[in-house]
Parts: C-alpha cells; structure tokens; sequence
C-alpha cells in the first residue's frame, strides 16, 4: 500500500520530471556532442558574436577519443539551436601538456601509444571543417619532442599556451574555465 505522503510528492515529481528536456542531436555536428532545447531566461541579443577558448591539459586514454574536445561541438550545437548564425561562433582551443599528442598524426601517434590509433583525429577534422581553431603550447611540444609536422592537418603551433590564451584575449576571446 502507498503511503498518502508518498503517493503526493510522487505526483508533484512527475510534472518536473515531463518537463526536463532530452537530449537530441545539434544541428552543427548532430553524430558529437548531443544537446537539449532549453527555454533560458537568459535571452542571447540578435547580433551576439560569440568568441570562446578552451583550455585543454588532459590527454585521453590511448586510443579513445578526448572527450574535452566536444566542448566545441556542444557550444556549437546549442547555440546554433538557440538561433545564433554558425558564422557568429568563433571557438579555439588551447592544448598543452600531454593533450598534444591527441593531436599527432597517426605515426607520431602511435609512436607514442605502443602503436594505438588516434581516434580523437576524426572529432578535430570535423570542428575544423567548422572553423575551430586548435592552437598547440610550443613549449609543450618542445619538451614532448613534438615538431610542428608531427601536427593533424589544421592544427597550428602557438609560442606557448600562454601567448595564445593573451593574443585571443586580444582578440575579443573569453576563456570557458570547464
């Protein structure tokens, strides 16, 4: 038997939980980073331009895709959804420390993976092809011993992750800190 008390916020439960949205594929990148339409009380302005950064320090499990790399996707997604043109989302990401080598080429990859494949290399070429910009610390690199050819296709080397960070600074860029 239900108890009333139970039974009561049972009923007040179900409404909020019909409510929340689910998650569905964007319109940018619907096979990467799923998103939900939210009704926000926070009402982005026609004419928004978005400038975003990632920072990215982690690299992924051998052979498995890093996943902070959807961050890009699911900006993306959400805001392509939410109304704002594509062409007025500018993302970058800043990689240092063992994150490079999510960004090698298959053989300097696998070097370094006891001969894994790169499977985060589809993820870039695809925000790529959608204007992402990866930029790699070049003092990372040159302590990892990786050289700029050693690079996926489209990723540029930076003098430092810190240089990169200030220049898109300049450049109107706000750091995502997650």
């Amino acid at each position: 038997m239900m108890r009333p008390v139970f039974g009561a916020a049972l009923l007040l439960a179900m409404p909020a939980a019909a409510q929340t949205p689910a998650f569905h594929p964007g319109p940018v990148l619907p096979d990467v980073a799923p998103v939900a339409t939210i009704a926000s009380d926070m009402v982005i302005p026609k004419g928004t331009v978005f400038k975003v950064t990632f920072d990215v320090t982690g690299q992924a499990t051998p052979g498995t895709v890093n996943t902070r790399f959807e961050s890009a996707a699911r900006f993306l997604n959400a805001h392509v959804e939410a109304g704002v043109p594509e062409a007025d989302i500018h993302v970058a990401y800043v990689v240092h420390s063992k994150a490079i080598v999510d960004l090698l080429r298959p053989a300097p990859y696998a070097a370094r993976t006891g001969g894994k494949t790169n499977a985060t290399a589809a993820l870039v070429a695809k925000l790529l092809a959608h204007n992402v910009d990866f930029y790699v610390c070049g003092q990372s690199a040159a302590a990892q011993g990786v050289a700029n050819a050693d690079l996926l296709p489209g990723v540029k080397m930076a003098i430092s992750a810190s240089s990169a960070h200030a220049l898109l600074g300049m450049q109107g860029y706000t750091l995502i800190p997650f």
